[in-house]
């Protein structure tokens, strides 16, 4: 059986998988851990959805939408070229699209279950809505997690602590801090808090203001106020969407070129000349931009952890999330400032994707609103007085169960894995009493011993 976690981000969008073991994490066509959340609608017809459709809302920006999930649980209405669309069929369609990128005979598979994260701030309208856009896109057994709550659940996978950790998630559009506390298989969301309009979309247009605008002063002759003209409305959106490009460039190089031929750009300056762009960037430059920006971050968090009542050494590490951490000179200055250490055991563009996909295990969709799977199974022979105790979900090879019995009498039993066909063999209860003794009451004797297996004991 596969479980399925899906990141619906309002800029980034991800799908993972995980069969009990391990986790993937499934590609877009061009071979990305993510998928833009655009839509597109191309002027001889036809939807795309995707990378495509973001490359295109800068030039066709009429038959594009982004950041609709901002708009999630409204009746706002979205226009696309000829047709509208809500917040929710547009999430829909970005669903749909991920969706597809898993094997025919997992989409079909009616035992496939799908968790689906939403911000820790989504209020019910807002998380019906995301469910209904679920349903929409042909996603029968859905359930939600929280984004913060997902991040741990990654974690956890990778280390298995307990403790409180900070979930530093730095978006495309805003900023949240969410302290969360793990004890066992349970994660509790502390608090939550974040700053609107606070983003990776913010970087770029610092580094278009203060770098590619005065760039464009000095080798073209344009208004002073020429980003308010129409004549110029689409220098400004490719522009900016080039500076976009630069800036991830920055992230693995130490200078970038913000960089657009005439054919790009279709435009000319108030003397006729063609407008190109060929504009250098320094990762040095970058940083001084936005320093100021992560120091209103790193205000916020500190905060947030005085709020609730914790000191910087009382948390675990910071869990870093959304694609601008994934820039070293961030996460270095935010973990440095707070004074906590940085985890970096996971990716901060999937890991949300990646916790909902493990959380999902745990789900048990048969019910009507969800809910957690029994963490034990108990089978019982009364006639024998026999009872065996176990975990019921462990993705480890050994599992620990626990006999129960009134009375010594020879008996034998045997362990079947009903997935694979392993069996463990006969076991003589008389034999076993020779393992050490958990503990004993009047009437009952509890033993404890490890059953090497593969998959889930039934």
């Amino acid at each position: 059986m596969m479980y399925i976690g899906i990141d619906l981000g309002t800029t980034n969008s991800a799908i993972t998988s995980f069969d009990g073991k391990t986790t993937r994490v499934w590609k877009s066509p061009e071979q990305n851990d993510v998928t833009p959340s655009a839509i597109y609608i191309a002027k001889r017809g036809g939807m795309f959805c995707g990378k495509k459709a973001y490359d295109n809302a800068p030039l066709n920006p009429d038959n594009a939408t982004l950041l609709f999930k901002r708009l999630m649980g409204t009746s706002t209405k979205l226009k696309l070229g000829d047709i509208e669309m809500t917040p929710e069929e547009c999430s829909a369609e970005v669903l749909r699209t991920l969706f597809g990128y898993l094997p025919e005979e997992v989409r079909n598979d009616e035992k496939t279950g799908t968790v689906i994260t939403v911000p820790a701030a989504f209020n019910q309208m807002q998380k019906d809505a995301t469910k209904q856009a679920a349903f929409s896109a042909g996603i029968k057994k859905v359930a939600l997690i929280q984004e913060p709550v997902a991040a741990i659940m990654s974690i956890a996978k990778q280390q298995n602590i307990n403790g409180v950790f900070l979930v530093y998630d730095f978006g495309g559009g805003t900023f949240d801090v969410s302290i969360a506390e793990r004890v066992g298989s349970k994660i509790n969301l502390l608090t939550n808090d974040g700053i609107s309009f606070c983003g990776g979309r913010d970087f770029d247009t610092l580094l278009f203001d203060n770098v590619v605008l005065p760039w464009l002063h000095e080798n073209f002759n344009l208004p002073e106020n020429f980003r308010i003209k129409d004549k110029y409305a689409k220098l400004i959106r490719v522009a900016i969407w080039a500076t976009e490009q630069a800036k991830i460039e920055l992230s693995a190089q130490e200078s970038a070129v913000v960089r657009l031929d005439e054919s790009a750009i279709h435009c000319m300056d108030e003397d006729n000349n063609e407008i190109y762009l060929e504009v250098p960037v320094t990762r040095s430059q970058y940083n001084s931009l936005i320093e100021p920006k992560i120091d209103e971050t790193i205000v916020k968090t500190r905060q947030v952890i005085e709020n609730v009542g914790l000191k910087p050494e009382d948390i675990n590490c910071i869990v870093f999330v959304g694609g601008p951490t994934q820039y070293k000179f961030m996460r270095d200055k935010v973990s440095h400032e707070l004074g906590i250490a940085a985890n970096n055991d996971v990716n901060p563009m999937t890991a949300v994707s990646e916790g909902a996909a493990i959380y999902a295990e745990s789900v048990d969709f048969e019910k009507t609103k969800g809910g957690q799977k029994n963490e034990k199974g108990i089978v019982k022979a009364s006639a024998y007085g026999l009872e065996f105790r176990y975990n019921a979900r462990t993705s480890a090879d050994k599992a620990k169960i626990a006999v129960v019995f009134q009375n010594a009498n020879k008996l034998e039993f045997e362990f079947k894995c009903m997935e694979t066909g392993w069996m463990s063999g006969k076991w003589n209860l008389q034999v076993i009493l020779s393992f050490p003794l958990i503990y004993q009451t009047w009437e009952k004797i509890i033993l404890t011993f490890n059953v090497q297996m593969k998959m889930v004991l039934i």
